[in-house]
């Protein structure tokens, strides 16, 4: 249950409500505020204070300040007047009912907002995209008419060179009518870029008939042509990547640490075992020694599977999976403080927090939040279970026992 707490202090005007609330202590990143026109809350684990006020307040004006070790509150007053006392005097009936609306219409405003935020990023995006593609639009225009007055300029230049063409040919003709010489159309040899096809083979074949009659009649040998080259290939080797998100993603120290780790439990494993000779060779592998406890724990031999658990850890105390797999058995033996001590254990293994732990981790939450319940410590478990859920938001059934234990917390349901 938690500690409600009766040391607040309030003032009032006429238009305003002044309320001051200790923190004990706590850090105010821990302090979680409901604020309502009618219903204040102020939990911070496990402390809790509550006032159903006595008239309705401007929720939307009011402002919290949490500092100092205390939270502060100014609550605007909708109707002018003087308040007898802070808090009406109402039955645990009523009191449910206003939680319940106070936590629905956050849930709403929560909801609004969010779908406020989303019609002014969608609103935001199209603007954006019409303006980029305007942009586009003026670039592309740009570009064609540079295309375009590129072209006629080409073209100009096209014409004057053939009309300067045809001009110098002209005069060439002029000039050798005036000396006498035999005219030749020359106006289609400045256009004449290849020999005639049949003009280069007769003059190949004259060729070869000259190199024949040279040779005295002999037939030239042909020389062979090379040899194809050898075929090659090349070999291109990328640096692997130890866990599945993309190195512009991941985070290079946390996971560096991790592999550190993980190497250094691979050592831990080849370390020298002269004081355990009595053992088998598969006894004096931690690997095997889980796997074998496993088995046990699937069959429902939990103290059995605590033997191999205990005796892999005397092995090899750096991996994770053998203090969180033995919380287990303990929960099912009900040693709920050593199934914290081994949960506690493993987390501390299991830092820093990559994607490559995130499911040990969270077992491991679960496991030493359900001990943590079952000792009735009902704030340190939903803590636990606030963890988890941040690895898995999605997890229904963590979800559900979540909000539960927040309820049992709250004092709205039994914990039976």
């Amino acid at each position: 249950m938690p500690l409600l707490v009766r040391d607040y202090t309030w003032t009032q005007t006429e238009t305003t409500v002044y309320i001051s609330v200790p923190l004990k202590g706590v850090k105010t990143a821990n302090v979680d505020v409901l604020c309502t026109d009618e219903y204040l809350k102020v939990s911070f684990p496990p402390f809790l204070f509550e006032a159903f006020l006595s008239e309705p307040v401007d929720d939307e004006k009011s402002v919290a300040k949490l500092g100092n070790g205390a939270a502060v509150f100014t609550l605007p007053k909708k109707t002018e007047g003087r308040w007898e006392q802070l808090s009406r005097d109402i039955d645990k009936s009523k009191q449910r009912e206003i939680r319940e609306e106070a936590i629905l219409q956050i849930q709403n405003k929560a909801a609004e907002t969010s779908k406020a935020r989303a019609t002014k990023i969608q609103q935001e995006n199209k603007y954006t995209l019409e303006t980029m593609m305007k942009l586009e639009e003026e670039e592309r225009v740009r570009i064609q008419r540079m295309k375009d007055e590129e072209c006629a300029r080409v073209s100009v230049e096209l014409e004057a060179f053939k009309e300067k063409q045809r001009k110098m040919a002209e005069e060439e003709e002029a000039r050798r009518r005036l000396q006498g010489a035999p005219v030749q159309n020359n106006m289609h040899v400045h256009h004449q870029k290849e020999p005639d096809k049949a003009c280069v083979t007769r003059a190949a074949h004259n060729s070869s008939k000259t190199e024949g009659q040279t040779l005295g009649g002999k037939k030239a040998k042909r020389r062979d042509p090379p040899a194809p080259r050898s075929a090659g290939c090349i070999r291109i080797s990328f640096t692997p990547r130890v866990f599945p998100t993309a190195l512009r993603e991941s985070r290079v120290p946390e996971e560096d640490e991790w592999l550190r780790k993980q190497a250094e439990a691979r050592r831990m494993a080849n370390a020298d075992l002269a004081q355990l000779d009595d053992l088998k060779e598969e006894e004096k592998n931690p690997d095997w020694l889980k796997d074998k406890g496993d088995k046990f724990f699937r069959t429902g031999n939990f103290q059995a599977a605590v033997n191999a658990y205990d005796l892999a850890i005397k092995l090899n105390r750096r991996i994770p999976a053998l203090f969180s797999n033995r919380a287990a058995c303990h929960l099912k033996l009900r040693n709920l403080h050593k199934a914290i001590e081994d949960s506690s254990q493993a987390l501390e293994l299991l830092t820093p927090a990559v994607a490559d732990n995130a499911a040990a981790r969270l077992k491991a939450h679960v496991r030493r939040g359900t001990a943590f319940c079952e000792l009735e410590l009902y704030v340190e478990g939903l803590q636990d279970y606030q963890a988890a859920l941040k690895i898995d938001p999605n997890n229904q059934a963590l979800q559900a026992d979540a909000d539960k234990i927040r309820e049992i917390v709250q004092g709205t349901i039994s914990s039976s």
